[in-house]
């Protein structure tokens, strides 16, 4: 199986940034872990700030790939364009984020991307991609 993960802005300082709400470990370093976790699969890593470059990735694997996990970071909150992204394609993603959002400032509690999501993950730290993952083979044996 071949899942594609997209994260958006601020994410290439996990590790770094607010350590109290997304911990002290890399996306980088938690990467290499999924990749020893689940070696039957081929796992795919993108990062970028810019808005237009996580759409244009959305366009490129979205209808090769067998998922996408995607933390869209703010982009969250505030992106039709990424919304209409993610309804444009045929693979499908289920949308992650490390921290509670609902526990969060109330603007974070509205996702413009989930309607257009098989599901979210929300709250479970960086074991929301793995969950993520474990979706994707579930859903893939079911088939």
């Amino acid at each position: 199986m071949k899942l594609q993960i997209i994260n958006g802005p601020n994410l290439n300082l996990l590790g770094k940034r607010e350590p109290t709400v997304y911990g002290n470990l890399s996306f980088e370093d938690f990467f290499e872990t999924l990749k020893k976790r689940f070696p039957e699969h081929e796992l795919h890593y993108y990062q970028s700030n810019v808005e237009g470059e996580l759409i244009n990735k959305i366009h490129e694997v979205g209808f090769s790939f067998d998922g996408i996990i995607l933390n869209a970071g703010a982009y969250t909150h505030t992106s039709v364009a990424i919304h209409d992204a993610v309804g444009g394609i045929s693979t499908p993603v289920v949308e992650v984020h490390i921290s509670n959002v609902y526990a969060r400032e109330e603007f974070r509690h509205k996702s413009l991307i989930t309607s257009k999501c098989v599901g979210m993950m929300t709250g479970f730290g960086m074991e929301g991609y793995a969950l993520a993952i474990e979706y994707f083979k579930t859903r893939t044996a079911a088939k």
